[in-house]
């Protein structure tokens, strides 16, 4: 293939969808479209997506960067959020439901029972490398099929899949899904790398319904053609959007692992095999390349991007400034958070505590404390999150991150950056390159197709400052505590740093 071919990535993401047209060769972006994609809150705990509005959107940015890039690419690569289920009509193709997100939580209490039968939870783990929460897909298929079932869906006309499954159908009427992102579903066996039985039985979810598993590299079928998309076109590689980033640090050669911090974050290391990992961690199932897979250990965070735009807004930033870039400024205007630690367990917290019933905190408050230290609260609560799943992931000495690669939209804020590096006291590459996710995907469909691949932009590397974060680290630990609702360890209760303007008493500054 000539050197000058062109690849269309495809990266459908939580809030919005981005194509992206590249030339691997040079590493460079032809062209680029994004268009917006909303989420809702029904009700506590329940987070939806409209699927028409899915596929719209990703048919919308297709169009747009193909008539800016003016060339047909020689494959396509997605890349997509992960968990998020979709359920619809084999022959309208209508949804028969909404999108249930990766974040919605309604199932919580059923996956809570099905875990306390004997020896379930142990099953579910041993054999998914998962834990058996609602954050994966199966209890939310569950929801939805008998939802359909029950308004009257006909059941030998249903199909289910996660969003690369929904956009290949669109795109080409095949129903297909990428082993990795099959892996996510609870379904998946991750030693035979095909659907489960018994898990299937234990969901309640007839395997007709289910799409057929492929490797990340293996093919998808080719476009139909019609609404500004070309027919013809090749589905090269598809890999799950924190994978995909995973795949992109592995072949610029940088470090072991990686942190994305997006909405929620996926920190991921590659790993010898499909063992289970230590509690509150995975283990998934990377990629398939040229038939060979790749295991990783991941942690997942529930709340990163999601409550820097929180905290933004809370305190005032204008419409449509993005969060972490609003509270860098203001939080990097003092030297530290004094003393206020800002726990983001919005829908409870993720790995490695697991814990849905955790609710936000903010401790640490005092009369000195102001909007500044709020702000930087929640840069250093990001970056907590991810020292808690890298500790947890190594606890077992069989994975280690020698370096952090980070990406994602909240890696921009180089203040973030240095505290995630002197809290994890280790080195914190920053990607160059935007759209770590989409390259990934786009660098695996170049090396099935055999094109050549340029040298990588070069990163950013943070080393950690030699500071005393034990304090920082104790605190943390604390407001944990407070936000699941535990006894604060000790005699006394926690008595956060003041401030130094802060004069208790009124009669000493310290």
């Amino acid at each position: 293939m000539s050197d000058d071919a062109l690849l269309l990535a495809l990266d459908q993401g939580t809030t919005n969808t981005k194509a992206i047209l590249v030339a691997p060769s040079t590493r460079q972006v032809v062209s680029a479209a994004s268009r917006p994609v909303s989420i809702t809150y029904p009700a506590a705990g329940w987070v939806e997506q409209d699927a028409h509005q899915l596929w719209e959107a990703t048919r919308a940015a297709v169009e747009t960067c193909l008539a800016a890039g003016g060339r047909l690419p020689a494959g396509i690569a997605i890349s997509n959020q992960r968990e998020s289920v979709v359920v619809w009509s084999r022959t309208s193709g209508e949804p028969l439901g909404p999108v249930l997100g990766w974040q919605d939580a309604r199932t919580a209490d059923w996956c809570a029972a099905a875990s306390k039968a004997p020896g379930v939870a142990d099953m579910v783990r041993d054999r998914t490398g998962l834990s058996l929460e609602p954050a994966y897909s199966a209890s939310k298929l569950r929801w939805l099929l008998d939802a359909a079932r029950a308004g009257g869906a006909d059941p030998s006309d249903i199909l289910v899949g996660t969003i690369d499954t929904w956009l290949v159908w669109q795109l080409t009427g095949t129903h297909v899904i990428e082993a990795g992102n099959a892996s996510r579903t609870l379904l998946l066996d991750l030693r035979t790398l095909s659907w489960d039985p018994e898990l299937l039985d234990l969901f309640g979810i007839p395997e007709a319904v289910l799409p057929e598993v492929r490797a990340s590299d293996a093919g998808f079928g080719r476009t139909v053609g019609g609404q500004g998309i070309p027919a013809g076109i090749p589905i090269t590689a598809i890999l799950a959007d924190s994978h995909a980033a995973l795949f992109r640090h592995a072949t610029a050669d940088s470090g072991s692992g990686k942190a994305t911090y997006g909405t929620g974050s996926s920190v991921m290391v590659p790993c010898a095999g499909p063992a289970a990992g230590p509690s509150g961690v995975a283990t998934t199932l990377a990629w398939i390349q040229a038939e060979e897979p790749t295991y990783a250990r991941e942690g997942n965070i529930l709340a990163s991007g999601s409550a820097l735009d929180w905290m933004a807004r809370t305190l005032g930033a204008p419409d449509g400034t993005p969060g972490g870039a609003f509270l860098t400024e203001l939080g990097m205007s003092v030297p530290d958070s004094g003393g206020v630690v800002f726990v983001p367990a919005f829908s409870g917290l993720g790995s490695p505590l697991w814990d849905r019933k955790a609710s936000g905190v903010i401790t640490g408050l005092t009369a000195g404390a102001t909007p500044a230290h709020l702000a930087r609260a929640a840069l250093e609560g990001i970056a907590h999150q991810v020292v808690d799943v890298v500790e947890a992931i190594e606890s077992d000495g069989l994975a280690r991150f020698s370096v952090l690669n980070a990406d994602g939209g909240a890696s921009a804020s180089r203040p973030l950056m240095q505290l995630q590096a002197d809290l994890l006291e280790r080195p914190v590459h920053v990607a160059a390159e935007p759209e770590a996710s989409a390259w990934g995907a786009a660098l695996l469909a170049a090396q099935a197709l055999g094109m050549s691949i340029g040298a990588s932009m070069a990163s950013t590397l943070l080393e950690p400052q030699r500071i005393n974060t034990r304090d920082r680290r104790d605190a943390w630990r604390v407001a944990i505590a407070r936000a699941r609702g535990h006894a604060i360890p000790g005699d006394a209760p926690h008595q956060p740093r003041p401030h130094p303007t802060a004069a208790p008493n009124g009669d000493e500054k310290r």
